[in-house]
């Protein structure tokens, strides 16, 4: 009887020990699920992202409208990189350590902008992470279209690509770029009412109004002189 008591004691203690290891791996995976999809539960408008490109006038310019397009809690910051003489690579990312750093994991998307000839250009934007499966088509650019001075700079004989020293957003800058989203979401409050589940409330998504005006405060990039207008670029 007292082995039958001693058996029965040890199956109960190896029971409980497994029991409690299997709580711990099922909290480790449910750890590590959130951890892996943190900002992703807010869809981005990919149209918009490509349309902001084609018509910021800078850097600064990009990021404030990327930031308005984007519904979540957490900032943008961009990076802007003259690859090449023909190429630059645009890159949003979330800068969670906030260093002013563009790191694998926290990239988002990227935007590939490449001369093709004379008065042409081509883009195309790739998504990161939880965001990898957006590729859009490969766009086409010409010199005659409306476009930003960002973008427009390119068919200028002035143009010239900055290799030493691409932009990043700073981590000064982004509290300057908090400030400009909180007054763009007050102004325009309905596409930044719908609650999620998670009790944040982000916009609706499908609405066409409340489209940002110009702004003509962005940082120049790639051009010796600023341009005099932005206007149409005959080819």
């Amino acid at each position: 009887m007292i082995n039958r008591t001693r058996m029965f004691a040890t199956l109960l203690a190896l029971s409980i020990a497994a029991a409690g290891t299997s709580a711990c791996s099922s909290d480790e995976s449910r750890t590590e699920r959130w951890a892996t999809t943190e900002n992703t539960n807010v869809k981005i408008d990919w149209d918009k992202v490509n349309e902001a490109y084609k018509q910021a006038d800078g850097p600064a310019d990009l990021e404030k409208r990327i930031n308005e397009i984007y519904e979540g809690d957490e900032l943008i910051s961009i990076s802007v990189n003259d690859v090449d003489a023909k190429t630059q690579v645009v890159t949003g990312f979330f800068d969670k350590d906030n260093d002013g750093q563009v790191s694998e994991p926290e990239k988002i998307f990227t935007v590939q902008r490449t001369l093709t000839g004379e008065g042409q250009a081509q883009m195309q934007t790739q998504g990161h992470g939880y965001y990898s499966g957006y590729h859009s088509p490969m766009l086409s650019i010409a010199s005659g279209m409306l476009l930003g001075s960002m973008m427009s700079s390119m068919f200028m004989p002035s143009y010239m690509p900055v290799y030493s020293q691409p932009y990043t957003t700073s981590p000064g800058r982004r509290g300057e770029l908090a400030g400009q989203r909180a007054g763009y979401r007050a102004a325009n409050p309905a596409r930044f009412s719908k609650p999620s589940q998670t009790g944040r409330s982000y916009g609706g998504g499908g609405s066409k109004s409340g489209a940002p005006a110009r702004s003509r405060g962005g940082s120049r990039f790639g051009a010796r002189a600023r341009a005099a207008s932005v206007t149409l670029l005959q080819a």
